[in-house]
């Protein structure tokens, strides 16, 4: 490797499939998933030294191999360690590359690995970190910056996902065919909860956190690699795609949020939204339609508008109409209440918002509030617009949110 950039690339392409391989001849996660890290932090202090050995694959399984082993034996690994959780070593089996493990595209063990940390057992908090952690390749430092949490925070909230995977005796095995498609909604949810905390922090002095959207889209193209026919992991990364295309034009040169409408859409990535709209335009046409397939849909729909005035809010108003029926929750109608105003006028779309105040999951969100402050605006209620603006900036613990939410409820005082 040429430069550390790439080596941490390689890395991290490799953590799923070095896993795989010692879960698959020894068992236990944690056990496991630790001898990697240090494998890993080898590879880190020595290949920029000697170079990448020819297969980086078989090193690191060779190495993290040796280390499970060391730990097992070790008087201070059985303190740490209950007897019945200690690795089992497969007879006959050693520390050489078994067959295959040379091969960098075994993906079926990198899709068992997303399984086993979306597991069902754990909270989609756990399920995320663990993902990042395991999946990702990033250390327990990385997560919790990601989460906006000190590190000794993390560890053990880590600590405690894999000891619940022991617990309820996961195993590292693909899911039976009555569950397959509910561990499939799983690993598709923790994805799409890690590119949505990329993509909008939701807490903090940052609108992004571009390594969550990053690590969110490398995660689903080899989610994508493993599953090729399936729309909806198709619709995702598609959805994905799109949605960061306009990263760049989303925030001014002092961080301030710059809403869609507003955009400098030149800045907007033409390559990203050239591939996701060829993904989600075939996904479509050839599989079952999902709720990830119809949110990718209505990003192209914003993204190939020339101008915010050209947008398609009809079609868009289409697409949330199905969704909401595909898969109704109150971001969806939240979201259909904005085509509806922009499409039947504000006054339609506040009466549709007027549903979601009863509803627990967003009678204290601050985007209900800022929805309703924006069609309020819209219909000429200026001073019902301010106050929600007010309201929504206090209620988000974004601080370029408050900024934004603050300045809109100034411009209309003055």
């Amino acid at each position: 490797m040429s430069t550390p950039v790439r080596l941490e690339d390689l890395l991290r392409e490799l953590v799923p499939q070095v896993l795989g391989v010692l879960l698959r001849r020894y068992g236990g996660f944690e056990e496991c998933e630790e001898a990697v890290q240090e494998a890993l932090l080898a590879a880190a202090t020595q290949w920029p030294v000697q170079g990448t050995p020819h297969s980086p694959r078989s090193w690191l399984v060779t190495v993290a191999a040796r280390r499970l082993v060391d730990q097992v034996r070790s008087e201070q690994a059985r303190r740490r360690r209950e007897v019945s959780a200690a690795v089992r070593e497969v007879p006959g089996a050693d520390l050489t590359p078994m067959p295959g493990d040379e091969s960098p595209g075994d993906q079926d063990d990198t899709l068992a690995l997303l399984f086993l940390c979306c597991h069902p057992a754990l909270t989609a908090a756990a399920q995320v970190a663990l993902t990042l952690r395991a999946v990702g390749g990033l250390s327990t430092a990385e997560v919790a910056r990601a989460f906006l949490v000190p590190e000794a925070t993390m560890a053990p909230r880590i600590s405690r996902a894999k000891q619940r995977i022991r617990a309820v005796g996961a195993s590292f095995a693909m899911p039976s065919g009555s569950e397959w498609a509910e561990r499939v909604d799983s690993v598709l949810h923790v994805l799409y909860l890690i590119f949505n905390e990329g993509y909008t922090a939701s807490s903090g002095p940052d609108l992004h956190r571009g390594e969550l959207t990053t690590e969110a889209i490398r995660l689903t193209r080899m989610l994508r690699r493993s599953l090729p026919d399936d729309g909806e992991v198709a619709g995702l990364l598609a959805l994905m795609l799109l949605t960061d295309a306009r990263r760049a034009a989303r925030a001014g040169p002092d961080g301030t949020l710059v809403p869609l409408a507003e955009q400098d859409r030149t800045k907007w990535d033409a390559t990203l939204i050239d591939e996701g709209t060829a993904l989600v335009t075939a996904a479509m046409s050839a599989s079952a339609l999902g709720p990830y397939q119809l949110q990718a849909a209505t990003a192209a729909l914003h993204v190939q508008a020339p101008r915010a005035e050209d947008t398609d809010w009809e079609q868009i108003r289409v697409l949330y109409g199905i969704l909401g029926r595909v898969a109704p929750n109150p971001m969806v109608t939240l979201n259909y209440a904005v085509a509806v105003a922009m499409t039947r006028g504000p006054q339609a779309g506040l009466e549709l918002l007027e549903g979601l105040d009863s509803d627990p999951r967003m009678a204290r969100h601050h985007r209900l509030h800022a929805v309703r402050a924006h069609l309020q605006e819209l219909a000429g209620d200026d001073a019902a617009a301010r106050a929600n603006y007010r309201l929504a900036a206090r209620r988000t613990t974004s601080l370029p949110e408050q900024r934004y939410l603050r300045a809109r409820a100034d411009n209309l005082d003055r």
